[in-house]
């Protein structure tokens, strides 16, 4: 693994929640790591990647940015942690995602458009997650997911429990989730 800068600890209050924040720096990425001073030993993680047209932009497209809302929400309650995974697009960047999203609007589900730009369905990676997890001394947690990829993914963490998230579809995203369903195994 490539080497990792560590910034220092700083508050971040948000309309969720007190959190606290720290990066971690691995080559042009930044991941973020967002958790409440209670970390038990068995803490509620959400690994959440990147989507800048949802989490910041409201798109309907996806459920990232309810996914997101969601887990802080929770996590502000419960105590736990957000990893803010810098993968955008399913780590295909903003240029391949907005390209995915064109070829999309022509009739293209999410997987036959980054099929057809040369990516596979999916192009995260994980390590990162780990590292992180290991940096705040985390062996054991509660994962926040849907997404089965990251349940196999986290190898050295053990995932004690998978919690759902339950974000209502719209008529903007009913196809994705279909597809996230069916073609890349998500539990929804």
């Amino acid at each position: 693994m490539k080497q990792i800068e560590i910034s220092k600890v700083a508050k971040l209050p948000t309309k969720y929640g007190l959190f606290n924040i720290q990066a971690f720096k691995q080559g042009c990425k930044e991941h973020l790591a967002i958790f409440t001073d209670n970390l038990s030993d068995t803490p509620i993680v959400r690994v959440h990647s990147e989507c800048l047209t949802g989490d910041a932009l409201g798109s309907k497209k996806c459920d990232c940015g309810e996914q997101l809302v969601y887990a802080q929400k929770l996590i502000a309650k419960e105590g736990g942690m957000i990893i803010y995974h810098r993968q955008e697009g399913r780590n295909i960047g903003l240029l391949g995602k907005v390209n995915a999203y064109a070829l999309q609007d022509t009739g293209l589900d999410t997987v036959e458009a980054n099929h057809q730009l040369g990516f596979r369905a999916d192009e995260r990676t994980y390590e990162i997650v780990e590292f992180i997890l290991e940096h705040f001394g985390i062996k054991k947690i509660k994962l926040l997911t849907n997404n089965p990829s990251k349940i196999e993914s986290l190898e050295n963490i053990d995932i004690v429990e998978r919690i759902p998230i339950k974000i209502e579809p719209n008529p903007y995203n009913e196809n994705y989730l279909k597809v996230k369903k069916e073609q890349l195994g998500h539990l929804l």
